[in-house]
């Protein structure tokens, strides 16, 4: 199969959807790699390693898109619609959830689009999530404590405190893999820190794994209130599989919080669980709303990009391999691969996207006999 590459076109993203090692897993089966040139510059992999790796290097992100098989990091942006075509398997995030428009032009497309976000094992986990979850929870505390500083807009208070000085209250809504690694870098930085979640047995499990080193609450709308109008950091980490994440935190309640408080709403991608949310890029991060930061970066891991890019392709290496040597058959029997599948032939195959926007839905495995 021909595989392609292009380079990463969203604002601050220097990910790259395979690394050298995985080009050389793909040419030694016999698969032809068509890397753009420089689509590795951003995590420091250059033109001559992919080369070495037995990729061609080819001049243009249409060269690129002309294989049967694109391999990305994020979703194609307007630019790029202009690639998408039938017949062709997309893999990549796609959040398809929070953007209509992307959606619309998949469909109309007619291509295979498979999200890494919902591509779930028969377990419940979701492997090609978890990597960038566990990134952009830690990042959301370092975040949180840069935007916390005066002449960055926030309260001018340290993380975690000093002696005879109270730490930051640090609420974490959501206590899934990307609020898990926010608590465990904020109580190491000495934050007071709060996890919210639906689920008890989340919360007995982050009890006992931080040994009670934070104060966990059952998530409702009063548990909500009373922990976020005395935040100095709330971090959003609700994840609804496929799905638009719900607004917990609503703009009313913005009034009463403490001027100079930080949001981080690391679920911003799948529209933000923070009413008065809205994507923001990495040139431009921020904006205040009632007096309170609002950090909204639906790339968050793309600020540590070589990290991020091993991260990823270690998970998401054995999927692309599969599809390489098998193509849809890959998907066809793959129960993970099977959920991850969203578009295909014009149809919607993911039915929490399907619900959000009220479109027809259809059974992924039903799409793929016809």
């Amino acid at each position: 199969m021909i595989i392609g590459l292009p380079k990463e076109v969203k604002d601050g993203e220097n990910r790259v959807g395979l690394t050298p090692g995985a080009v050389k897993a793909l040419t030694r089966r016999s698969h032809r790699v068509l890397v753009e040139a420089g689509a590795g510059e951003g995590s420091f992999l250059t033109d001559e390693e992919y080369r070495a790796a037995g990729a061609d290097i080819v001049p243009h992100a249409a060269d690129a898109w002309a294989a049967e098989l694109v391999v990305k990091v994020k979703e194609p942006l307007p630019s790029e619609y202009q690639y998408l075509r039938p017949g062709q398997i997309l893999f990549t995030y796609l959040h398809l959830a929070a953007n209509r428009e992307l959606t619309q032009a998949l469909l109309d497309s007619g291509i295979t689009a498979i999200a890494y976000e919902t591509v779930q094992t028969e377990d419940g986990k979701l492997p090609l999530l978890m990597p960038m979850s566990e990134v952009a929870g830690r990042m959301a505390t370092q975040v949180g404590a840069t935007y916390l500083e005066k002449h960055n807009g926030g309260r001018g208070i340290l993380l975690g405190g000093v002696p005879g000085v109270a730490p930051a209250s640090v609420v974490i809504l959501g206590g899934g893999t990307v609020g898990t690694n926010a608590a465990k870098v904020a109580l190491g930085m000495g934050a007071q820190v709060t996890v919210l979640d639906i689920h008890h047995e989340r919360l007995q499990y982050l009890d006992d794994v931080f040994h009670g080193r934070l104060q966990t609450r059952a998530s409702n709308e009063y548990n909500i209130e009373q922990a976020v109008f005395t935040a100095d950091l709330v971090i959003g980490a609700v994840l609804i599989p496929g799905g638009r994440a719900p607004w917990l935190v609503t703009r009313k309640m913005l009034a009463h919080m403490r001027k100079g408080a930080v949001i981080v709403d690391v679920a911003v991608d799948q529209g933000g669980c923070i009413e008065t949310s809205r994507p923001t890029t990495h040139s431009n991060p921020t904006f205040v709303v009632d007096d309170i930061v609002h950090y909204c970066v639906a790339n968050m891991p793309g600020a540590v990009p070589r990290t991020s890019t091993f991260a990823l392709v270690n998970q998401t290496m054995s999927y692309t391999l599969n599809l390489a040597n098998q193509g849809l058959d890959a998907v066809r029997t793959s129960q993970a691969l099977l959920h991850g599948l969203n578009t295909h032939r014009g149809h919607l195959t993911h039915k929490a996207v399907a619900e959000t926007f009220g479109l027809p839905y259809t059974d992924p495995l039903q799409s793929l006999q016809t």
